[in-house]
């Protein structure tokens, strides 16, 4: 996916700039990157891969080369970023949360216009400059934006450094969040208001769909205002999101809590204890255990001294490696007992069929599994929220397959909760994987978990339902 944070200030901002990058360092595993702005010094950029090492050990021996008191860092699932660009809008910097499906369509009209592309990678387009090439295209960076918005198929939240100031635009339906931080003397901006508290920033308020603000040290101007209609991301709260973060003002950890309850009122299954898949995983086990009134205990802890993030390695063999290494069983709290383990969600199936067999290896009696959403039926157009690059990556698609000969046919019988083909789908990923049991959270379970309309929440990836430009929108473009 990839987080952003950026920090404006009336002193140097260096030190804010490097940690409060570093706490979206769970949003992303393949680049990083910082640029800072002087009026003397001008623009200062480094980018580096984060694929065998973390983010503050890539970057901290140089630290001392920024100066300024406004930056922007970003932790990229994508393109080397930031961008920096001179243009008739002035010169500014560029990063970017984004998946642009249409890239090549977007290039191919570019090139036909003359424009060029500077920033390749392995031969591939950089979606961050190709978001600054639109931009260029407005008379103002305003109109620039809503350029970006108009033409790509996807989703963009971008921030931008200018030589006055910092501005930030989140994705038009809100898909991606952006949050305002404030303290004496600063403003800053992040993906995620987990980057805030031990930097002292006080939470000022989201960014809501489609709106440019721009950031300085002694305030902020709407741009922009927002949008009427929202899309912002179910799966910031089932997955990506850290336990202390909040979107829309809705707390990560509270949302898999009450998720975890309302799953475990509702099961009659016989276990012994409860136990959370770490991380994503331990929120809903907590509020699973509350609600089922049986004990959470840690049958499984996660190595965190060495271990990165389990798709961290490009290559899927390494990555199910490091997916079984990080994960440690307790053969004490395992032995001769029915234990429920809750996870996020099941996409290939591949690390928890391993867990699954080691788990019984170590004594389980019975190994059941809830899932803290409904089953992943659809891939994402809008987020790159996983490595796939199908749809039939996803054990669910495989299965579709199996039972119909295509893919593709009945997607809205096997995603609709109860139907029977949904409960025939549910009980073949348990046979595969494994299972005693297997459960999803329903839809509105999850829904009423998190708090605002079904709406104003995107679930493509579970029911097919997705918006695009609205009446709303298309005013401001």
């Amino acid at each position: 996916m990839g987080g952003f944070f950026g920090t404006i200030a009336d002193k140097e901002c260096v030190n804010d700039l490097f940690y409060g990058t570093d706490y979206n360092s769970h949003l992303g595993t393949k680049r990083a990157g910082l640029v800072t702005f002087d009026p003397e010094r001008g623009f200062n950029r480094s980018i580096h891969s984060l694929e065998r090492d973390y983010f503050r050990s890539r970057f901290e021996d140089e630290l001392d080369s920024f100066h300024g008191h406004q930056g922007l860092g970003v932790i990229s699932d994508t393109d080397p970023q930031p961008i920096i660009v001179n243009s008739h809008l002035g010169r500014y910097a560029v990063v970017t949360v984004a998946k642009i499906n249409n890239q090549r369509e977007i290039a191919d009209e570019l090139l036909q216009q003359r424009m060029h592309f500077s920033e390749m990678s392995a031969n591939n387009i950089n979606q961050t400059e190709l978001v600054a090439l639109l931009i260029n295209m407005g008379n103002t960076f305003v109109e620039g934006i809503n350029n970006v918005y108009r033409k790509i198929d996807g989703s963009c939240s971008m921030l931008i450094l200018t030589e006055d100031g910092i501005i930030a635009a989140r994705d038009f339906l809100g898909r991606t969040p952006i949050v305002i931080g404030r303290k004496e003397g600063a403003y800053a901006v992040s993906s995620e208001t987990s980057s805030f508290p031990n930097l002292d920033y006080k939470v000022v308020r989201d960014l809501g769909p489609g709106e440019i603000v721009r950031l300085r040290s002694n305030g902020f101007e709407v741009m922009q205002p927002a949008f009427e209609r929202e899309q912002i991301c179910s799966f910031l709260w089932v997955y990506y999101g850290f336990p202390a973060s909040s979107y829309e003002g809705i707390n990560v950890e509270k949302v898999r809590e009450d998720n975890g309850r309302r799953l475990g009122e509702k099961d009659d299954t016989e276990v012994d204890c409860v136990c959370g898949v770490p991380d994503s995983g331990v929120g809903m086990a907590l509020g699973y255990a509350e609600g089922k009134g049986v004990p959470y205990e840690r049958a499984v802890l996660k190595y965190t001294p060495t271990w990165p993030r389990s798709f961290t390695p490009g290559n899927q063999s390494r990555r199910n490696l490091v997916a079984k290494m990080k994960l440690i069983p307790n053969g004490a709290l395992l032995k001769d007992r029915r234990v429920v383990f809750c996870d996020d969600s099941i996409v290939r199936g591949t690390q928890l069929r391993d867990n699954v067999r080691t788990f019984f290896e170590y004594g389980a009696k019975e190994v059941h599994c809830r899932i803290s959403c409904p089953p992943l039926v659809y891939g994402c157009p809008f987020i790159g929220f996983t490595a796939s690059k199908s749809d039939l990556e996803l054990i669910t698609r495989q299965i579709i397959r199996d039972f119909e000969g295509d893919d593709k046919v009945n997607l809205e019988k096997y995603a609709q909760t109860g139907s029977p083909e949904y409960e025939r789908m549910v009980a073949e990923i348990a046979h595969r994987l494994g299972l005693s049991t297997l459960k999803f959270a329903k839809l509105e379970d999850l829904i009423e978990a998190i708090g605002m309309p079904k709406c104003k929440v995107c679930t493509h990836c579970f029911d097919g339902t997705s918006y695009c430009h609205s009446p709303e929108t298309e005013k401001y473009f």
